[in-house]
């Protein structure tokens, strides 16, 4: 069984930071879902973009993936419509 390692960006960790401590802490709870055997699960690959896509409720994460040292790395979190509205994504 092999765990994924998590990694969060600065700007996301801004981002968690200036939340409603309950919505820090909700999306802080669906971030550790990534920790687990497959992380993949619950991320969606936009090839387009070139990264992956993960949902929390109405945020959104972007994800890079490292397969050789199996690191997450999260980039960017916000609300959807931020998200869909900045990087053009479905």
């Amino acid at each position: 069984m092999v765990m994924w390692q998590v990694f969060v960006s600065r700007d996301v960790q801004d981002f968690l930071a200036k939340q409603d401590k309950q919505v820090e802490k909700r999306l802080r709870k669906g971030l550790k879902r990534l920790i687990c055997d497959n992380p993949f699960h619950y991320l969606e690959h936009l090839e387009s973009k070139g990264y992956y896509k993960f949902r929390l409720g109405d945020y959104r994460a972007l994800v890079d993936i490292d397969f050789t040292s199996q690191s997450i790395n999260i980039q960017v979190l916000d609300h959807r419509d931020i998200i869909y509205k900045k990087y053009r994504i479905n």
